[in-house]
């Protein structure tokens, strides 16, 4: 009897890994940015200037500079996100904006969106882009409440959880976050880094930052989640 019961056990879970796997997509093809376009205001008046967004070696390379985003054409909503990256040489600033809609509402530059930090010994972060959220002990992690807002010099920063979740420079790190209906989580290699409820959007763009450092990703991977309402 405890046999079959180890057989059934297993045959469910490798069916719901099955349905996972055919549902899972990557959003980088390994050779070109198909499912992208690229914003960058540098670039609007001057052809000189070379996209900071390029395919190097089967990897998404974001070189940094000149500042800007690369955006899914498509909107998204209710899935998980899988990111492998790292930082090619000296570690600094990036990250996976989610919920993307209007381009440079912010300084010119950034697009209205929720942001993910990827910043070296900062990732998880919350940046609050022209979009809100809530987290637990939001005035130790965000500030004093009258100070709060999304755009400007209004304390837009929610800091995350945990301490030592990055992985050495150089080193492959994962970052997943979770959008379903009004939530947002964060994991970094395994850790739950963020977590907050009533997000002011629930669907958008994914977009990846250009923001002064070299960082190389070799995984772009999203999983539609069920359970939405």
């Amino acid at each position: 009897m405890r046999n079959i019961v180890i057989v059934v056990v297993t045959t469910v879970w490798l069916l719901s890994s099955i349905q996972v796997y055919a549902q899972s997509r990557s959003l980088f093809n390994g050779k070109d940015l198909t499912g992208w376009h690229i914003d960058v205001p540098e670039m609007d008046n001057n052809p000189s200037v070379k996209s900071p967004f390029i395919v190097r070696q089967g990897m998404l390379v974001s070189l940094g500079k000149p500042g800007g985003h690369l955006i899914t054409d498509s909107v998204y909503q209710n899935y998980r996100l899988e990111v492998e990256y790292r930082f090619a040489g000296t570690p600094g600033n990036c990250g996976v904006l989610v919920h993307a809609s209007t381009p440079r509402a912010l300084y010119g530059m950034f697009p209205k969106s929720l942001e993910v930090q990827m910043q070296h010994n900062d990732a998880g972060d919350f940046w609050c882009i022209e979009e809100d959220i809530t987290v637990p002990d939001m005035v130790k992690r965000r500030g004093p409440k009258e100070q709060w807002g999304v755009n400007g010099d209004k304390k837009r920063r929610i800091i995350n959880l945990t301490d030592g979740s990055e992985k050495p420079v150089g080193e492959w790190n994962t970052m997943i976050i979770e959008c379903l209906n009004d939530t947002i989580k964060v994991w970094v290699n395994g850790d739950l880094v963020n977590y907050g409820t009533n997000c002011t959007a629930r669907k958008g763009q994914i977009a990846l930052q250009a923001e002064g450092s070299e960082v190389e990703f070799r995984k772009v991977e999203l999983t539609p989640l069920a359970g939405s309402r």
